[in-house]
């Protein structure tokens, strides 16, 4: 059984884009084992964890983000709930692989990782 009062702990310990950036993470492993048809319990527990990352988030997101957040939690608990239809049906996994793909791009870029300098390896 997974503590996740610890997860909670070491996830809130990073900054707000850091966080954002973590699930973001999770929805493109959602999208690439949801499209592939591999390890559907692995899906199923990265959709949970993925609403624990949401809940321990949305307070620090600033009202905006956080209602798209909750919208996506919302989404993540329905996937939940039907995950037994959703992977056994084809189609149904490729559309959750879909919106799981646009979820993480606006996860991305709520969070501004994307939008910082990267430093080069040289500079120092």
């Amino acid at each position: 059984m997974k503590d996740w009062n610890a997860l909670q702990g070491r996830y809130l310990n990073d900054e707000l884009p850091t966080r954002l950036g973590g699930l973001a993470a999770n929805l493109a492993r959602i999208k690439s084992l949801t499209k592939s048809g591999v390890n559907g319990n692995a899906v199923e527990y990265l959709i949970r964890e993925s609403k624990f990352f949401i809940e321990w988030t949305a307070m620090d997101a600033g009202m905006d983000y956080a209602a798209e957040l909750v919208e996506l939690q919302v989404q993540l608990a329905r996937w939940q709930f039907h995950w037994s239809k959703i992977w056994a049906d084809e189609a149904k996994r490729i559309n959750v692989a879909e919106q799981a793909r646009v979820w993480t791009e606006r996860v991305l870029e709520m969070s501004g990782l994307l939008s910082e300098p990267v430093a080069s390896p040289n500079q120092g």
